[in-house]
């Protein structure tokens, strides 16, 4: 994992300190910011080859402030993605660069609930059950992650980040001619030998219906 720098005006002459790129310790972080660089592999913030394969590791840049217990991450990520073409299923090689902002908020503490009793059914007027009133629970912002302890874990956040950026059609080429639908002869590398079908013209059916 590589380490990473951090230089501060606290004394006249520049004071340098390291920290883990991944785990940077919380009491480093303030409001005026604490800029993080260096390269992460796949394995360090836990990307598998399920969910996008990478060609090297990753270059990370981020910017991190604290301010009353929220921690803003900015930053960017650049690397060397390998994809799978949709059309001729064949690898290629996608460079990667994009920019990320994530909001940290200390972990809730869960509180013992109390055993809820179970809502008794109220008769309506006409002398017939109601269903007890169902409650809906409002989702939790998928920009928003938590954290514990005396460090930030930003390896998980990093590895959402570079699975949401991958594009849902990648193609090695917008000009890419796929597979044959009948033999799978790539295109790309010429014609095969599959005959070609004949254009069905609008008027056929009517027709066919003619000449019976």
């Amino acid at each position: 994992m590589e380490v990473v720098s951090r230089w501060t005006q606290a004394e006249p002459e520049l004071v340098m300190m390291t920290m883990e790129l991944l785990t940077p310790s919380l009491a480093d972080l303030t409001a005026e910011g604490v800029s993080l660089a260096g390269h992460v592999t796949a394995e360090e913030i836990g990307l598998g080859p399920e969910d996008t394969r990478l060609d090297g590791p990753l270059t990370v840049g981020l910017d991190v402030t604290k301010v009353e217990g929220t921690i803003c991450v900015t930053g960017v990520i650049e690397g060397t993605a390998v994809r799978e073409c949709v059309r001729c299923l064949k690898d290629f090689e996608e460079p990667m660069a994009f920019s990320l902002r994530a909001v940290f908020e200390p972990e809730p503490k869960q509180k013992a609930k109390p055993k809820a009793a179970v809502p008794a059914a109220r008769p309506d007027t006409r002398g017939r059950k109601q269903e007890p009133d169902v409650v809906e629970v409002d989702e939790t912002d998928d920009d928003i992650y938590h954290y514990t302890g005396d460090r930030l874990e930003l390896g998980p956040m990093l590895r959402e980040q570079v699975i949401l950026s991958a594009p849902m059609h990648p193609l090695c080429s917008q000009d890419c001619a796929g597979l044959c639908a009948r033999c799978g002869k790539d295109l790309n590398e010429g014609r095969c030998t599959c005959p070609t079908e004949p254009t069905a013209h609008p008027f056929d059916v009517l027709r066919g219906l003619k000449s019976k």
